[in-house]
């Protein structure tokens, strides 16, 4: 008899874990399996799947310690299997922190396990030149900054020794007496140097003040030997002086978590780090990418015992790039001159100075009451010097000449309230150059009354107020409304009511005027332009108004500046706040034809200053320095 069926043999095979019966394939699953989990920062998993998962966790850490904030992207290449054992050659690239990306080929070397494949435990997985008892240290370069240079080219910032005052906490043996002490040579509020010292930890330099060293020296004899007082030095990129063109410039320093933030990108992280030398305002801040240029990265691998004294064995490097160099039309004797001027004021002062037909700015300065940056952006009332906008905007609609005769009463009423002239005086009928060089308000008032109700707004465009200017640094371009009426129509024309300007703005209408083609602002030389040229006065409107700016400094209200050449201008006194009297503004805005650094147009503004004569004073010391 035949028994018909079937026969089951079974083979002993090992069975492994993701066994595909290709070992090339197993090998690089293995591998892959392992720098994935690496990659996404599971140490604990990677070391795991290697032949000794405490020394594998221990390199694994040690890297992530050597390399911090750094993330991992590993590509597999080439694999070869032979007598259970394997290579697998892959390429790591690190996107560090606040440096380029660090590239290098490896080798991983694997082992055959009863459940697969296991990477070999050893400091070359983590880099092909990693020994026993050594680690990798990255070390950051940044390049040196480019320079910010001048109209001619010459770099305006320079390495600069400054003395940093503070306090060692540890030292102090009378907090209230060190305090006082170093606030009466600093400035600095007493308060605020004891609420810092009692609130840092032990150890720790409290700093109070940077200065100069020739500033240090000047309190030096005050200050050197109070108990605790301590005066690191070290060497910062500065302008010629602290105030120099500070508002379009800027200042570089030790970066700030506000700059930093600005500076990290949503993919490819942060650019910098703490403790860099970035610009924190100005120019310095808006190209900072320009002007700081691409960090650099050196990675050395050296031993993990400290007392070795081995300095290591560089085993990676990518050079830092250098920032681009920017050029301004910063002129430095006209800087110069208009820093003296505003000098001579204790009142917060702003001078910004403008060359015609270019629009360059070529000097912008503000004392040390002031807040330098109100000389580009700041919003103020600008009084009688917005008569010359509203004397274009008269002169254009061809009822009134120079010569044409118009009412100057002591004082004018719109719609119930009082307007007056300063002190109430009364030209009587005087031609309209003689009611502008004498700031007659009613004249103005009265006039502008019978315009149509954009016609200031429009004259004021047409030298580029109200221009959304694209700048490094911002300009305010000033705001003229286009709808009022009444009484608010009246104080508009005379620079109150709903008016405001910048000084740069002013200046930048007096180039306008000047030059007889409004300008756009230029900061940076070679940039990109503002905004559209504006469309500008009609040619004969500036062919009148000039000489009725001359008149001004001839025989109105700035003949204080008739022997500083051909000048002309107009003053203005701004009312502003609640108080009685009012406080007021000064401003002189104008320009001068010829002299050593040829024409020049500019608006000064003397924050409270009552009357314009303190403008046109400064503005006399800013001539008179300029020779």
């Amino acid at each position: 008899m035949r028994v018909l069926g079937t026969t089951a043999v079974l083979l002993a095979v090992p069975v492994l874990a993701g066994c595909s019966g290709n070992p090339e394939d197993d090998v690089r699953a293995a591998a892959q399996a392992f720098l994935e989990d690496w990659a996404a920062g599971d140490t604990a998993a990677a070391a795991g799947a290697t032949t000794d998962p405490d020394a594998a966790g221990a390199l694994l850490d040690q890297a992530a310690a050597d390399l911090p904030d750094a993330t991992l992207t590993a590509d597999v290449g080439d694999v070869a299997v032979e007598d259970g054992t394997a290579t697998v050659d892959w390429t790591a690239t690190w996107d560090l922190a606040a440096a380029p990306e660090w590239s290098y080929p490896a080798t991983l070397r694997l082992r055959e396990a009863e459940e697969g494949w296991d990477v070999v435990a050893e400091p070359t997985l983590v880099h092909p030149e990693l020994g026993e008892g050594q680690h990798l240290v990255v070390q950051r370069v940044l390049p040196e900054r480019a320079p910010i240079t001048d109209a001619d080219g010459r770099p305006l910032f320079t390495p600069t020794e400054v003395v940093n005052v503070g306090v060692d906490p540890g030292q102090v043996t009378d907090l209230p007496a060190l305090a006082g002490a170093l606030s009466a040579a600093t400035g600095v509020a007493a308060e605020e140097i004891t609420a810092d010292v009692q609130a840092a930890p032990p150890g720790q330099f409290v700093p109070v003040i940077t200065l100069r060293r020739p500033d240090f020296e000047a309190i030096r004899a005050r200050v050197f030997d109070l108990p605790g007082a301590v005066f690191p030095t070290e060497t910062r990129l500065l302008a010629p002086t602290s105030r120099f063109a500070s508002a379009l410039l800027g200042r570089v320093g030790p970066a700030t978590a506000e700059v930093l933030e600005e500076t990290t990108g949503e993919e490819e992280g942060p650019r910098y780090a703490a403790g860099d030398q970035l610009g924190l305002s100005g120019l310095q801040r808006a190209l900072q990418d320009r002007l700081t240029g691409t960090p650099g990265v050196t990675v050395t691998v050296v031993s993990s015992d400290e007392g070795t004294g081995d300095a290591g064995r560089e085993v990676g490097a990518v050079q830092p790039v250098p920032g681009e160099p920017v050029q301004t039309p910063l002129v430095p004797a006209v800087q110069n001159a208009a820093d003296a001027a505003v000098g001579t004021q204790p009142l917060p002062t702003h001078l910004v100075v403008v060359r015609p037909r270019t629009g360059e700015i070529v000097a912008v300065a503000s004392n040390e009451a002031a807040a330098a940056g109100n000389a580009l952006g700041g919003q103020y009332p600008p009084g009688s010097s917005m008569k010359t906008i509203t004397a274009t905007a008269l002169l254009a609609t061809g009822t009134l000449t120079p010569q044409s005769p118009v009412a100057c009463p002591g004082t004018f009423v719109v719609d119930g309230r009082e307007f007056e002239n300063q002190d109430q005086f009364d030209l009587g009928t005087v031609p309209f150059t003689e009611a502008f060089a004498q700031s007659c308000n009613t004249t103005f008032m009265q006039q502008s009354l019978q315009l149509p109700d954009d016609a200031l707004a429009g004259a004021a465009a047409s030298y580029g107020v109200g221009t959304d200017w694209q700048l490094p640094v911002d300009v305010f371009s000033g705001s003229v409304p286009a709808d009022s009426t009444g009484t608010t129509k009246a104080a508009n024309a005379i620079g109150q009511g709903q008016v405001l300007m910048s000084p740069a703005q002013m200046a930048l209408v007096a180039a306008g005027v000047a030059g007889g083609t409004p300008v756009v602002p230029v900061e940076v030389v070679g940039g990109e332009p503002a905004g559209p040229a504006p469309t500008g006065p009609d040619p004969a409107v500036l062919d009148a108004l000039r000489p009725m700016m001359r008149e001004v400094v001839l025989s109105g209200t700035a003949t204080a500046l008739a022997d500083r050449g051909e000048v002309f201008g107009k003053t203005g006194t701004a009312e502003f706040g609640s108080n009685t009297p009012p406080d007021a503004h000064g401003w002189f805005m104008g320009y001068r034809l010829g002299g050593a650094q040829g024409d020049l147009a500019f608006a000064v503004l003397v924050e409270g200053g009552q009357s314009s004569s303190l403008a046109v004073g400064v503005t006399d010391a800013f001539l008179g320095g300029l020779g």
